[in-house]
């Protein structure tokens, strides 16, 4: 997928696709030419590591 298809798969504005290559954030990316092109399992990798973790609720003891 191109910067235009990333950004409209996760919602977000084309020019965070670049802020987030400037800043090293964001999926790894391919280049062809000027052309950048993201693939779609390296997108779906990436998205899977910005899971927040869970906190799992706390037991009380109760003694």
């Amino acid at each position: 997928m191109d910067v235009h298809e990333l950004a409209a798969y996760l919602g977000i504005p084309i020019s965070t696709v670049y802020d987030w290559r400037v800043h090293g954030k964001g999926p790894s990316a391919y280049r062809f030419g000027k052309h950048l092109k993201f693939a779609i399992s390296d997108v779906r990798a990436w998205i899977a590591q910005q899971r927040e973790p869970t906190s799992e609720p706390r037991r009380h003891d109760r003694r």
